[in-house]
């Protein structure tokens, strides 16, 4: 695809089913092509890629949901995220989706991160929890992972009607 140089590079998850060092090493080749002035077009589903790109545009059953660069995405969702962790938080997500001020719980590595856009009530609904368990809570920057999440919640899903 590059024999005659293109001005525009599609690439459809490029490198889902790839091992660490060649998902590095393709995406090295990426920036490279891209320095050399090739718009480069990439759909991945892995958010760590999505945060090489310069600019994202979330796209869900035919419609945009967002675009910006990383950080807009991000600070579009007006998310407020806390990481929890200690001992006993794999059987607590379903319990952290009930508090007041949750409104998405996802497992990353070995902790929780709980976001939502009331920060005060979902900080307020940690405190009490974290007292009762004995677990800690920390506010988080929120991830690509975060925003990603969220926008595919709030996003209905056309096929479930």
């Amino acid at each position: 695809c590059l024999l005659h140089t293109p001005r525009l590079l599609l690439l459809d998850e490029p490198t889902a089913g790839v091992d660490p060092k060649a998902r590095r090493d393709f995406w090295e080749e990426i920036h490279r092509l891209s320095a050399a002035g090739i718009t480069v077009l990439v759909s991945t589903h892995y958010m760590d890629e999505a945060e090489r790109c310069h600019r994202l545009a979330y796209i869900a059953y035919g419609s945009l949901l967002a675009s910006g660069t990383a950080a807009e995405v991000v600070a579009g969702c007006q998310l407020n995220t806390w990481q929890i962790s200690g001992d006993g938080i794999h059987g607590l997500a379903e319990r952290l989706r009930g508090l007041p001020g949750a409104e998405q719980v996802a497992s990353f590595g070995a902790t929780l991160h709980v976001s939502g856009r009331d920060g005060a009530l979902l900080q307020a609904s940690l405190r009490t929890l974290s007292d009762a368990t004995g677990l800690q809570s920390m506010a988080v920057a929120p991830s690509l992972e975060d925003a990603f999440i969220n926008l595919m919640q709030r996003s209905p899903d056309p096929l479930s009607s």
